[in-house]
């Protein structure tokens, strides 16, 4: 099948302009102006904006976390995703500890393949780095397509690593042509915190934003910086959030050190305040926690530095009722909100549309960016001759409102309910075939395929 779409305003990394797109099977066949071409379809997109197709490249879907599992499935959860643009997610694999990397892909391979709606791959996360894993991250790079090995600084006796693992893991990486990625956080300081408010009867919501001062996030960011400027392994910081932190970053930039930078939409537009409201705060515990004001200034100014790469969800939704199960101690409640299918109209609305970012810098933080640093380009994130025609068409003066109601993810609540927001979602390709037509999803659960991906450089 062929598929001609004409007079969008094609917006890539680089360029804006007005042309015709020739779709012919899975990939873009031609660009040009008034193509007079046959095709066995005609979209126009007169008025519209046209964009790569979304990547997110962090996403928790059935995961496992604090006695129970995210809410959104790969069907459900890949599904929002092409509701709201983004054809293509990057989910986590969690190694249990004692367990081999390859026994935990089997796990996730086993929820993932023939559900998913729209394409994904996956990031390993290493819990137990010992010589039987080292072992198995050549084959993950080379045979299995996973070329990023997720780490985390925090949760004790279930995620964390310390700093010998992590700098073993990283030479191992480095070695093997991987990316070692990172949730920098100062997990013993802030276990002693929890525990410090939990011993004085501070158990509301707030308690867990205040368990994780800006501090705890500065530190390992900046920790995380020196190892991987000591093995010289590529790396990536995942969700920053706060001006400490990026500005760990900024000093190893002084050393000419390039550490790749990813925040999250939550970030960029919502802030602690949030969780002064009792309990509905809530909906918005995640680590790290929602910032200050003064963080979000940094972000936006880290965007247009470029220090900050990418942005990204960390999309993890809860239902209401597993978040109550934190309502007498805020260290109980499931950590994650839901905005997989919010992250693009939102970053247009509040990042374009007041004048924060250009065109051109979105796609390069949405679509482009995320492609080139986990080795997707230019299969993934750009409009150009032979890329997959996966492909968005945006309304950017259409006006609606967030909610729950309407929303696709499988989450009873929306962290973002009665957003009134410029710019929307209108038609989604997915390798060359219609998905998303004006809110409904035309294909089925299995659509979605696997992308091996390639190995990376540590450049873009």
């Amino acid at each position: 099948m062929s598929l001609l779409i004409k007079n969008g305003r094609i917006i890539t990394a680089t360029d804006a302009y007005v042309a015709d797109i020739l779709v012919e099977g899975e990939t873009i066949r031609a660009i040009g102006k008034d193509l007079s071409l046959h095709a066995d379809e005609t979209i126009d997109a007169t008025g519209l904006l046209v964009f790569p197709g979304g990547i997110d490249p962090h996403v928790h879907l059935d995961m496992p976390f604090m006695g129970t599992f995210s809410s959104d499935t790969h069907e459900t959860g890949t599904r929002a995703a092409l509701h709201g643009g983004t054809t293509t997610v990057i989910d986590f694999v969690l190694q249990k500890q004692g367990h081999s990397l390859k026994d935990a892909l089997a796990d996730w391979n086993s929820r993932a393949r023939g559900t998913a709606v729209g394409d994904y791959s996956f990031h390993m996360a290493v819990t137990d780095f010992n010589e039987n894993t080292r072992a198995e991250i050549k084959h993950m790079i080379e045979n299995e397509g996973i070329t990023s090995f997720k780490t985390f600084m925090a949760y004790k006796g279930a995620l964390m690593i310390d700093d010998r693992q992590m700098v073993a893991l990283m030479q191992e990486v480095k070695k093997q042509g991987g990316m070692v990625t990172v949730h920098a956080t100062n997990g013993d300081v802030i276990d002693y915190l929890v525990a410090k408010h939990r011993a004085e009867g501070k158990l509301a919501p707030l308690y867990h934003y205040l368990s994780q001062p800006e501090m705890t996030e500065a530190e390992a960011s900046g920790r995380f910086a020196d190892m991987a400027d000591y093995t010289g392994c590529p790396a990536y910081i995942v969700h920053l959030t706060c001006e400490g932190a990026l500005n760990a970053v900024r000093n190893a930039t002084r050393r000419n050190q390039k550490l790749f930078v990813e925040t999250c939409i939550q970030y960029l537009i919502l802030d602690a305040s949030l969780y002064e409201d009792d309990f509905e705060g809530a909906k918005w515990v995640m680590s790290p926690p929602l910032r200050e004001k003064k963080d979000q200034t940094t972000l936006w100014a880290g965007i247009n530095q470029g220090l900050v790469q990418v942005v990204a969800t960390d999309h993890c939704p809860f239902m209401w009722e597993q978040k109550l199960m934190g309502k007498d101690d805020f260290s109980k409640i499931p950590n994650g909100h839901p905005a997989i299918e919010n992250r693009l109209e939102l970053l247009y609305s509040e990042g374009v549309h007041t004048g924060k970012i250009t065109l051109n810098k979105y796609v390069e933080v949405a679509c482009t960016n995320p492609a080139k640093i986990f080795g997707l380009f230019p299969k993934k994130g750009t409009i150009a001759v032979g890329s997959d025609a996966d492909l968005v068409l945006f309304d950017p003066t259409e006006k609606h409102t967030i909610s729950a109601k309407t929303h696709h993810m499988n989450v009873d609540y929306s962290a973002y309910e009665g957003w009134e927001i410029t710019g929307k979602v209108k038609t989604v390709l997915l390798r060359g075939k219609v998905v998303i037509d004006n809110g409904n999803c035309l294909v089925e659960k299995g659509y979605g395929k696997f992308i091996k991906r390639n190995k990376v450089s540590g450049t873009i």
